[in-house]
């Protein structure tokens, strides 16, 4: 027997190519636009929500029963949702989980989100495959479609978008913190200093598990001031947006790897993308995106296929591994996209990929232990510290 959804109001999801579907509100009422999408998990609901990469964006959870294992402040990846927009099949008001400590429609409206229930999630999942992610909004305000379907045309296009400044912290700050995993000072073997373009926690907590002593900076901090910080390795981290867009993280990114003697650097998601703008390569939009967790990648060095989490809507042009600097790592197996690149002769390589996961599984954990390598390779551990954990 199905557990109960929410009584909540008549609800319209309706997309700028004048589809629309009618379902019911649940979380917060009111109204929100945003870039329609989809993800294929089957769990990890939560860290979905709080992922900072999905802002300005509806999420649709392609799994049909969202919510029945409620929510948690262990599962998160920000401080709170970050999704415009939040799309499901059917939602349970019943969290059934012993580590639950609330439940997902309450936390969603004490978080000002939006969700729309009872809809036809395959057929608009079906319906963007087909036609690509689009503009859409929810409301449970105005309910007349034509009029909806005009407000989703006139909101903003993901498309030159830059929305990592909505999401960057606003000034330097030491990580472990308050949710850090217990790594004691003296266990850190190397100074890393981190870009927050719209970090997960997941990644701050495999660097310093690992050994690290991380400094998150924010997204517009120069190269001279991270080098000021003096780091043995320099981390972009994942987020929102168009990566062209955000051309003050290119021009760090390109002045740190022109340094004389530069100091290894590791990208992910939104990071890789800006490596590949500041090393020369261009980026595009996807259809409609990667976003799941189990996308399987090819590891071209290795042979070996990796199921990977996958959180983006652009991609980095093959064209940039054409040439005698760079080398294809990591190859998407579904659609022969760019997943991974490396300098061959500086200490330089990004994957578009989710290496830390949360949700999604752990095959990729070692490329933090290919980052500590690269620093090791540099300049050798601090005596006494602790071996990596990852």
């Amino acid at each position: 027997m199905p557990l109960p959804t929410p009584d909540g109001p008549k609800a319209i999801l309706a997309l700028e190519d004048g589809v629309f579907f009618v379902g019911r509100g649940f979380g917060s009422g009111g109204e929100t636009t945003g870039e329609v999408v989809f993800n294929t998990a089957l769990c990890g609901y939560q860290e979905v929500l709080t992922d900072p990469s999905y802002r300005g964006q509806i999420v649709t959870m392609t799994y049909p029963h969202i919510g029945n294992y409620g929510v948690n402040p262990e599962d998160v990846e920000s401080a709170r949702p970050q999704v415009a927009g939040f799309v499901v099949r059917e939602v349970s008001t019943r969290a059934s989980s012993w580590r639950a400590s609330g439940e997902l429609h309450r936390y969603l409206e004490e978080a000002g989100i939006v969700g729309i229930s009872e809809i036809d999630t395959r057929a608009l999942t079906r319906h963007i495959r087909s036609r690509g992610a689009m503009r859409g909004i929810i409301s449970t305000t105005e309910l007349d479609p034509a009029r909806l379907t005009a407000r989703a045309r006139a909101s903003r296009s993901m498309l030159g978008l830059d929305l990592v400044r909505e999401v960057t912290c606003s000034e330097a700050q030491p990580f472990p913190g308050e949710d850090s995993p217990a790594v004691a000072p003296a266990d850190f073997r190397y100074r890393v200093v981190a870009y927050d373009l719209g970090m997960k926690r997941n990644i701050l907590r495999l660097l310093s598990r690992a050994g690290c002593d991380v400094t998150v900076v924010p997204a517009t901090t120069t190269a001279s001031e991270t080098l000021a910080l003096e780091p043995d390795g320099i981390f972009f981290s994942n987020g929102p947006g168009d990566p062209a867009a955000c051309d003050y993280v290119v021009r760090a990114a390109r002045d740190l790897m022109r340094q004389r003697d530069p100091r290894p650097i590791f990208g992910i998601c939104l990071g890789h993308q800006i490596l590949g703008i500041a090393c020369g390569g261009k980026t595009y939009k996807l259809k409609f995106g990667h976003r799941g967790a189990n996308h399987p990648v090819l590891h071209r060095r290795t042979g070996q296929v990796e199921i990977t989490s996958q959180n983006h809507g652009f991609a980095v042009d093959e064209a940039l591994c054409e040439g005698q600097d760079y080398e294809l790592t990591h190859w998407n197996l579904n659609d022969q996209t760019v997943e991974g690149f490396a300098h061959r002769a500086l200490p330089i390589f990004s994957v578009q990929y989710h290496p830390e996961a949360s949700p999604g599984p752990h095959d990729s954990h070692y490329l933090f232990r290919d980052f500590i390598a690269m620093m090791e390779s540099r300049r050798p551990a601090r005596p006494g510290a602790a071996a990596v954990q990852v």
